[in-house]
């Protein structure tokens, strides 16, 4: 393989929990609430879907079904359609939905698998081409610097910035355009089958890894290595 690309969320990254992202926002805006209270409302955030990159919503409401199917083709959609769904909870304070958004694009909102920064060092030390191809709303690089890992990864190619999201070819043919790679010597590397998938249509292998808590996926990205040869 000339060069593997990787997803992100699920794949490289795991975002934290539901309630550690509340719990984080309360306190930056000097909100309180009772345990109990606190519970159920991360839980029901859990059960919209509210958090980027983590539970996938239990349900669409119907006004924002449309906008959740191109969210991550821009920024503002993005946004549009998390916050939507976390709107649908109550919350103490109208500011604190956009500060939950807010809070998801920070470097500290991420932890990288365990086996992240190994699978990816050894790559670049086979001299093997790295992207990162992800449906997104903003800007992750500030994320794989944070955790010292841009230096393993050769070029980005997120949805917002072209305008095109996962499983649609191209935007696997400008990952493997920025690698100078012919996509049948490129591996993706991701966590859902659908989108991941669709870079099978330009002649990339495939591999899935389980969307699944750092602590309970230690080693699952270890076999990029052998596949890659």
């Amino acid at each position: 393989m000339a060069a593997v690309l990787f997803d992100f969320s699920g794949t490289l990254f795991r975002v934290e929990t539901t309630e550690s992202w509340l719990r984080a926002v309360l306190a930056g805006a000097g909100h309180t609430l009772p345990e109990p209270e606190l519970t159920r409302t991360a839980r029901a955030l859990e059960a919209a879907g509210a958090l980027p990159g983590g539970v996938e919503p239990e349900e669409i409401p119907a006004d924002l079904a449309e906008l959740w199917a191109v969210r991550d083709q821009s920024a503002e959609l993005h946004r549009a359609a998390y916050t939507g769904l976390s709107r649908r909870v109550a919350l103490p304070d109208a500011g604190l939905y956009d500060a939950l958004y807010d809070r998801h694009m920070t470097p500290a909102a991420w932890t990288p698998y365990p086996d992240s920064a190994r699978v990816l060092r050894t790559l670049r030390d086979r001299g093997v081409g790295v992207g990162v191809v992800s449906n997104i709303g903003w800007d992750l690089r500030p994320v794989f610097r944070e955790h010292g890992l841009d230096a393993c990864v050769d070029a980005y190619v997120l949805s917002y910035e072209h305008g095109v999201q996962k499983p649609d070819p191209r935007l696997f043919s400008v990952a493997c355009e920025a690698l100078g790679a012919d996509p049948r010597r490129v591996l993706m590397v991701g966590d859902n089958r659908a989108a991941d998938g669709g870079a099978a249509a330009l002649g990339c292998r495939v591999h899935f890894v389980d969307h699944l808590p750092t602590e309970h996926r230690p080693d699952g990205l270890l076999p990029v290595l052998d596949l890659v040869v």
